[in-house]
């Protein structure tokens, strides 16, 4: 007996390449919106040993992906934003097909080029899930309930100055505008 089961619409931009140059604006939320990474306090994020982790890791993004650069990002209580870029990296180790999901494409123990987008964020969400578990058993954080993240993210194609002007300035004010935040709850 075989079952069906529905298939999950994605919600990437059909045909797009998210391995070519550009600037991608990233929403990622917690699973049930629970506020795990610190509070708000007088229009100002306050992280936690928690929130710190995440901030980390994002830094650590462009170690593992050459051809990745870390622009703005905050994180807030139950999300975070982020400004990637995927840049032009001459290589003769030029990505070509799809790599395993979330896993960092290494070649004789050097990070490759040509990653897309998505594999960027799913390494990203593996490794903050993988470090916020040792946090719940070594230090006591609040539990999440089966995923640290939600299965989807939201992502934005920078594509003018102005654009990207307008992201920055949201994501650098998103402390100050957390009362009227949509995932403030």
């Amino acid at each position: 007996m075989s079952s069906t089961l529905p298939s999950r619409r994605s919600i990437r931009l059909k045909g797009y390449d998210y391995a070519q140059e550009g600037l991608y604006f990233i929403t990622i939320c917690v699973q049930d919106r629970l506020f795990l990474f610190g509070e708000v306090h007088d229009g100002a994020m306050q992280l936690n040993d928690a929130g710190r982790m995440v901030e980390q890791w994002y830094a650590e993004l462009e170690n593992k992906y050459p051809d990745k650069r870390c622009h703005e990002m905050v994180v807030m209580p139950n999300h975070f934003h982020c400004i990637i870029e995927n840049i032009s990296v001459l290589s003769s180790d030029a990505h070509v097909g799809a790599p395993l999901r979330g896993r960092p494409m290494v070649e004789r123990g050097r990070p490759r080029t040509g990653a897309t987008i998505p594999d960027a964020v799913d390494w990203f969400k593996t490794m903050t899930t993988n470090a916020y578990i040792r946090g719940v058993r070594d230090n006591g954080w609040p539990r999440f309930n089966r995923k640290l993240w939600q299965r989807n993210y939201y992502e934005n194609i920078i594509r003018t100055p102005d654009a990207y002007e307008k992201i920055s300035n949201y994501i650098v004010n998103n402390p100050e505008k957390w009362k009227d935040d949509m995932f403030h709850l």
